[in-house]
């Protein structure tokens, strides 16, 4: 081959890897080494919700240990999973469709409870599995996540033929006979979280914040057809005792919940379609809430280092199993488990960690965490114990929050979901308008740093800045010392968020944005 023609078919390649899109997918870029990893552990990790499907209701198993128990709200979640799995072309478009089309003909047969489904089902006939003694009914918050992953589905399956038509038809019919007001028909003015026919509301659960069941509330309050009074919101999740917080650990002020934050997964489950960057109720934002919440798991993490073994690698509590079965793991209840879950779907907070820690449990640990659905449930360094199962709530959200920090997929179609955003408004959330700065950030507050990984897909830096104003904008990239290395941007932009890609070596600079006599600095390091 002439020097020539390997030219024009490396060009006809790159071409290719840059503009070509199958129909319903991701855009080919340029393999870089940490794009293989991602994807690697993403497609493993999407297998348990396709491999490991139950065959007959095209549900997901709670855990590998009972595969015929098959889980509401861990389904909600995979229902999410096969829309990147689309995306990504590790399954196609149709394959999807006759999948989903499967589970909403199994779930419109189901046992359901005014309209709501039970933690468990079994997978074979639809019929209920008790969680215990008295939850043998509706359980309101795994219907949520149910729910709420069947419209990120509907929201996706756009298309105009008779297969997606159908599907959107089931899915707008099973959300829509969810009674979400007969929940807050106790007689209390309480929303609550269980209703059994045989023991009616003895579980008792009002759904009290702050915790994971944000999304049942923008669901409950965006229902066309049964939503609950805003009333019922601000009566019941804003009142308890660890719903307002505002105190400082480990150097970062936390809005809202428990102290130290609680359990990752708080910062996960209701976030796998609502974008915390455009979020704020006037007294909390959301993008910092979840923010806080992660840098202060991982800071206790490295902190603990040489009791149980964590590191800037090794790091990540939340709820799994553990070498005494199952526990909901925190700064606050911490026995030295790790959660691979709790780093990898905290990629769109804390991204440079979450890639270390990524590594680490791929690399380091290998064959004992990383099996056949990507990484087994949690492990624990000290005691040297490893889990061998896998679970759905688990799985679930590390595809979707890899996805949604890779192209931002699930959160751009929960914003097109007319209900999520009339929950929302009727909650007091809206988008912020933030000020002209560097709104995404929480330097460390030992050293005033923000590390900044380049973008595993894209193989650039991001600077994610706010500009407010039509004023024009200066984005300067310097040295320590305060010499200009380059001018990242110099011009007017459309109000809102931005992201400004960038190529530099690694290492310390300080970004500068000016606006006007505004100017807003924050320390880097480019790693």
């Amino acid at each position: 081959m002439s020097w020539y023609s390997y030219k024009i078919g490396f060009l006809f390649v790159c071409t290719l890897l840059f503009v070509f899109t199958i129909q319903g997918q991701t855009s080919l870029t340029p393999a870089t080494e940490q794009s293989e990893y991602m994807e690697t552990v993403q497609k493993a990790t999407f297998k348990y919700f396709w491999d490991f499907a139950h065959p007959v209701s095209g549900m997901t198993p709670e855990r590998t240990a009972t595969p015929t128990i098959v889980t509401s709200g861990g389904t909600g979640f995979g229902v999410m999973c096969l829309v990147v799995g689309v995306q990504r072309g590790w399954i196609t478009r149709e394959q999807a469709v006759s999948h989903l089309t499967k589970m909403t003909k199994f779930l419109s047969a189901a046992d359901r409870f005014h309209g709501a489904w039970s933690h468990w089902l079994d997978g074979r006939t639809g019929k209920v599995v008790p969680f215990g003694e008295k939850d043998n009914g509706g359980d309101l918050v795994e219907t949520a996540y149910l729910v709420n992953g069947l419209l990120v589905a509907r929201a996706y399956f756009d298309q105009q033929n008779p297969q997606e038509t159908q599907l959107r038809d089931q899915i707008t019919k099973l959300w829509e006979t969810v009674e979400w007001d007969w929940y807050a028909s106790h007689g209390d003015g309480h929303l609550y979280w269980h209703w059994s026919p045989n023991y009616e509301w003895a579980m008792n659960m009002p759904i009290r914040g702050y915790n994971e069941c944000l999304i049942t509330y923008v669901l409950a309050l965006g229902s066309p057809t049964h939503a609950i009074k805003p009333e019922v919101y601000q009566n019941t999740w804003k009142k308890s005792d660890f719903y307002t917080n505002g105190n400082q650990y480990l150097g970062y002020t936390l809005p809202l919940g428990f102290p130290y934050g609680g359990p990752l997964f708080f910062a996960h489950y209701s976030y796998l379609s609502l974008d915390p960057r455009k979020m704020d109720d006037g007294k909390t934002n959301y993008w910092k809430l979840n923010l806080a919440q992660t840098l202060i798991n991982y800071t206790h993490c490295v902190s603990q280092g040489e009791k149980f073994g964590y590191s800037t690698d090794n790091w990540g509590l939340t709820a799994s199993d553990d070498y005494n079965f199952y526990d909901a793991h925190s700064p606050t209840n911490d026995n030295g488990t790790i959660s691979p879950t709790a780093a990898l779907s905290s990629f769109p907070y804390t991204p440079y960690a979450s890639y270390q820690a990524m590594r680490y449990f791929y690399l380091k640990k290998g064959n004992p965490l990383f099996g056949p659905y990507g990484f087994y449930d949690a492990f624990s360094q000290v005691k040297n114990w490893y889990s061998n199962q896998y679970l759905a709530i688990d799985q679930g959200p590390i595809v979707v929050m890899m996805e949604n920090y890779r192209s931002g997929l699930i959160w751009k179609l929960g914003a097109g979901i007319a209900e999520l955003t009339t929950g929302l408004k009727k909650m007091g959330i809206t988008t912020p308008s933030y000020p002209t700065g560097f709104y995404m950030y929480l330097p460390d507050p030992k050293t005033n740093e923000v590390d900044l990984m380049r973008h595993t897909d894209r193989a650039t830096y991001i600077l994610d800045i706010a500009v407010k104003g039509k004023e024009s904008v200066k984005l300067e990239l310097t040295d320590r010392n305060g010499k200009v290395e380059t001018v990242l941007l110099n011009k007017a932009l459309t109000e809102g968020i931005h992201e400004i890609p960038f190529v530099a070596k690694g290492g310390k600079y300080q970004a500068i944005l000016s606006q006007g006599t505004k100017q807003e600095k924050v320390l880097l390091n480019l790693r």
